[in-house]
């Protein structure tokens, strides 16, 4: 079992937000602003946390540590890069700001599954979900070797290391709301409703 020690916990938060129109992880779900929610659940799991993002002033009320993109302009896989690189713990818990009903068990669980493999990553629905998972310091040859090809894809590098693919209804999270994300108005409408859903 990894202890919680080894984790920092990263919100990947370096979007543009140009299809919401404004930066979506400052918006409202259920009362809180989307970002804190998810601090929150992933601050419920580990102690450490730290914010990846190019606009670190619009999240200062957060009170966390961040950092830009070591190597700008190359999409998330450059914020998980960065993560890897400037995290004092083996592990990254990396999520991206516009998932709202993550599970903190869930987290926990692929964190606990992470032993002796470089990734794990949750399958949903036959994909892969690289924006919630959990990435290992060793990956960064690997990261290093697609950004310096400029081929941006996180997982095109998985065929390089060792990953447990995970489906999350194996350790019983079963849940067709978790890797829900908001990309659009159309999207956050349909946030607010499945919360609403919920709280029935």
């Amino acid at each position: 079992m990894t202890a919680r020690e080894e984790v920092t916990g990263i919100i990947l938060a370096g979007g543009k937000s140009s299809r919401f129109g404004s930066n979506k992880a400052l918006s409202r779900i259920d009362g809180d602003r989307l970002i804190e929610r998810l601090c929150r659940t992933v601050g419920s799991m580990t102690g450490r946390m730290m914010l990846i993002t190019h606009t670190p002033a619009d999240y200062a009320f957060l009170e966390l540590e961040s950092r830009q993109d070591l190597v700008p302009r190359c999409g998330p896989i450059g914020g998980i890069y960065t993560a890897l690189r400037t995290a004092q713990t083996p592990l990254c818990l990396c999520v991206a700001c516009d998932m709202p009903f993550v599970r903190p068990e869930f987290l926990e669980y692929m964190v606990e599954r992470s032993a002796g493999y470089d990734v794990v990553v949750p399958v949903n629905d036959g994909r892969v979900e690289p924006l919630c998972a959990v990435y290992r310091e060793t990956c960064v040859p690997a990261i290093e070797d697609r950004i310096h090809a400029r081929r941006y894809k996180i997982a095109g590098f998985f065929d390089e290391v060792r990953v447990l693919r995970l489906a999350p209804e194996e350790g019983g999270f079963h849940d067709d709301d978790m890797f829900f994300n908001i990309n659009n108005r159309t999207d956050y409408d349909e946030a607010l409703k499945r919360m609403t859903d919920q709280a029935r």
